[in-house]
């Protein structure tokens, strides 16, 4: 039976969690924003899923913060819209949700911020009536592929990864239609995650992950023309290179991914997931030598990170 590569375990903790809206803290079920919302009405806005971990205290410590917010900053500026926070401040306001909730370990958290409240709903920027709306979900969330071996399955969608001057892939907005349209189409054929291509026909990566392949002892991904500046995927492509793996950022096609000896998706929520087959044709049993090896890498990285604290 397919699964979302974002499949996880239920937790009743999550029914009881306290969300953070602009600083303050509401149960689940009380967690609000205006109709009004530029996120609402527009999809107007940027946002990170971070991943938190341990460190030395216990007190759980969030992966790759400083980066996570490069991007997230970097987006709100792409939008021209001032965030009425530093980044100092939104950090602490992480950490001091995290506490509330003793969410310290086996958590993901949604960061979100939209341009604000507006007068109208109308998507001149002009017509916003208040600072950003900053909301913070942490979510006690094991993936489910951690405990199976046995891969994801995609499927070649249609839409693909257009060019920046139509909608910059790079940019982590809330406007994910594209990315939606090719999640519905690889439900409807029964996989767990699309497959898309770039506007030359290449690979460029899943509708909310990063693809890999592997050949000859070598990992292929994307340019990352197309694709949104994946995290975790740098970090693969950096422990791959330090650890004597070849890693190639390159143009291929699906001819390539069909003959490859291992395939893998990488994300912050589940790290690095085997895939089994593409477009119906087996590429693994699901955890290779190359996939375990690198997991391996990445769950010894991260707690390196988590023990550095906060």
């Amino acid at each position: 039976m397919t699964h979302s590569t974002h499949a996880y375990q239920p937790d009743p903790r999550n029914d009881k969690i306290r969300i953070d809206v602009n600083g303050e803290l509401f149960v689940r079920a009380e967690a609000k924003i205006s109709v009004f919302d530029s996120g609402f009405v527009l999809g107007d806005g940027v946002w990170e899923g971070l991943r938190v971990h341990p460190g030395p205290d216990g007190r759980g410590v969030i992966a790759f913060l400083d980066q996570h917010l490069t991007r997230l900053y970097d987006g709100a500026k792409t939008l021209d819209f001032a965030m009425d926070v530093s980044k100092e401040a939104l950090t602490k306001r992480l950490y001091d949700c995290l506490d509330a909730n003793g969410a310290h370990d086996g958590v993901h958290v949604r960061l979100m911020v939209s341009r604000g409240v507006k007068a109208t709903p109308y998507q001149d920027p002009r017509a916003t009536i208040t600072p950003p709306t900053i909301v913070i979900i942490p979510e006690f969330k094991t993936p489910q592929s951690e405990n199976d071996g046995a891969g994801a399955s995609l499927f070649t969608v249609h839409v693909r990864r257009g060019y920046p001057d139509v909608q910059d892939q790079k940019l982590n907005s809330h406007s994910k239609l594209n990315c939606i349209l090719g999640c519905i189409q690889a439900t409807k054929a029964g996989a767990d995650e699309a497959l898309m291509l770039d506007p030359h026909g290449f690979v460029a990566t899943c509708n909310s992950t990063h693809f890999f392949i592997v050949r000859n002892g070598e990992l292929w991904t994307s340019t990352g023309d197309f694709c949104l500046g994946g995290i975790t995927r740098s970090v693969i492509l950096r422990l791959a290179r330090a650890n004597g793996i070849t890693a190639h950022e390159k143009n291929f096609s699906l001819h390539d991914v069909y003959g490859a000896d291992e395939a893998f998706i990488t994300g912050t929520f589940a790290g690095v997931t085997p895939v089994a087959d593409v477009d119906g044709r087996q590429i693994s049993e699901g955890r290779g030598a190359m996939v375990g090896r690198l997991q391996d890498l990445y769950k010894k990285h991260i707690a390196e990170e988590a023990a550095k604290g906060r």
